[in-house]
């Protein structure tokens, strides 16, 4: 089945988030843990966790917000295994779309990664939950649309905590709140919530 009319409740979403040495691949940051959860119909289809081996020391900030540490990383495989390990999880880039937290973060290192071992990038649809939140959540429901923020409105049973497959979770709990809403936005079909997130993304 091929995405676009196909209704939300039967797409297969595949939220991801990612632990990093920095913030930017451009300034030599590398993925440090990837986490993923893949969901269809609000039923859990699975999830992808792992460490990965930057090659790169941590800054000590980092391992502070995250817990994170060099010793941690040390017998873990560097991207060149996790990231097909990854994709094949993620599924048929006409099947699945990607979601994340303030996507273009996540998404560039993905991509940065990719480029960087060779691989090319499979043409997800992507989403956004930040760029949704901002059009469904008016500033009465929340003050900002941080993780933590959303995650309170939300009430979910994870919390954010700055390590990847636990975010990823909230995240997934946050998608379904903030679907749940856009059916009075009569946005029922991938091709709708597209356009909507586009639209969303430039006002």
């Amino acid at each position: 089945m091929v995405l676009g009319s196909t209704s939300l409740q039967q797409t297969t979403f595949v939220i991801v988030d990612l632990e990093t040495t920095g913030s930017s691949p451009k300034k030599g940051a590398a993925i440090t843990e990837i986490g993923a959860i893949k969901v269809k119909a609000g039923q859990h289809h699975g999830e992808f966790e792992s460490f990965v081996n930057p090659l790169t020391p941590i800054p000590e900030y980092i391992t502070q917000m995250t817990g994170i540490t060099d010793l941690m990383l040390a017998k873990a495989p560097v991207i060149d295994e996790i990231l097909p390990a990854f994709f094949e999880f993620a599924g048929d880039s006409a099947q699945s779309i990607l979601v994340a937290h303030n996507a273009p973060f996540d998404l560039s290192f993905l991509k940065s990664a990719a480029k960087e071992i060779d691989i090319k990038w499979p043409e997800y649809k992507t989403l956004d939950t930040v760029t949704i939140a901002r059009q469904v959540l008016t500033k009465e429901d929340v003050p900002n649309c941080k993780l933590s923020t959303l995650a309170e409105f939300f009430g979910t049973k994870t919390e954010p905590n700055h390590r990847a497959l636990d975010d990823a979770k909230a995240t997934t709990e946050i998608l379904h709140g903030l679907i749940e809403r856009l059916g009075s936005f009569d946005v029922h079909t991938v091709d709708a919530l597209m356009e909507f997130a586009k639209t969303a993304a430039h006002i």
